[in-house]
């Protein structure tokens, strides 16, 4: 069992940086590659980024590839989402997930364990 808690969202002017964090409990965080996922009022829960177990690989969506980067501290059970030149439609809440299985995936019903999620907000 994974719990997962989110921080780090809030409210910034676009072109402006966030950087968001998600703490995992439970034992053996290694076993598991992580992944952000967001979504928007109205709309479904969509990828964001990926990461292996060991912080190796990292695989993005095209919307936020060269913009956020995903990284992991497997001694503190703590993945990242750094987030950069944010623009207004990367507005959502952004959830945290751990899936079981070391290699990273984009595809949401792999993930086993889901944080209630941070709010992200730009604005314009």
């Amino acid at each position: 069992q994974v719990q997962l808690v989110e921080s780090g969202g809030g409210l910034v002017q676009a072109g402006g940086s966030l950087r968001l964090s998600c703490a995992a409990s439970g034992r053996f965080f290694i076993s598991y590659a992580m992944g952000w996922f967001r979504q928007a009022p109205g709309k479904e829960r969509t990828f964001v980024a990926s990461i292996n177990w060991s912080g190796e690989d990292t695989y993005y969506s095209d919307s936020v590839k060269g913009r956020f980067t995903i990284s992991r501290d497997n001694a503190k059970s703590t993945v990242y989402l750094q987030m950069n030149t944010l623009k207004p439609e990367d507005t959502a809440l952004y959830y945290c997930a751990a899936r079981s299985g070391r290699g990273y995936s984009d595809l949401l019903n792999t993930y086993h364990y889901w944080g209630q999620g941070t709010q992200v907000t730009v604005s314009s």
